[in-house]
């Protein structure tokens, strides 16, 4: 799945107010990129129909929400662009994580660690279950 700028812009903010209308959404992300109402809801229903908004009719006007999460999402963007590469040995993305990780600082590297941690708790807990 690829999404462009404006579909990124419209799904973050939609992120940080949980539900919104074209023109909410118009009054944010459009005026900022000079883009018309026409195109905003060009690009709420082709959010919609990529499944990553659900969409509630309310008067004349819908109202969008996210159906997924920002993590959930990076997630699956990434896995769709490193299935083209990796097919089926993972040594090339986890190189490919150490690799960003570089950038990373002290306190980064030690959030990313307990995130590992608790990761493995959670399908440990599962596995038990």
């Amino acid at each position: 799945m690829i999404l462009g700028e404006l579909e990124k812009q419209v799904l973050n903010q939609l992120w940080s107010v949980g539900e919104a209308d074209a023109k909410q959404i118009h009054a944010i992300v459009g005026d900022e990129r000079g883009c018309s109402l026409n195109t905003i809801q060009s690009t709420l229903d082709r959010l919609y129909k990529k499944q990553l908004l659900s969409r509630e009719k309310q008067g004349h006007a819908f109202i969008y929400r996210a159906r997924v999460d920002r993590e959930d999402l990076i997630a699956r963007l990434i896995r769709d662009i490193t299935s083209d590469f990796v097919s089926n040995c993972s040594d090339s993305l986890m190189a490919a994580f150490v690799s960003l990780s570089a950038d990373l600082g002290d306190s980064e590297l030690d959030r990313l660690e307990t995130m590992i941690r608790e990761h493995r708790s959670k399908e440990q807990d599962t596995d038990q279950s």
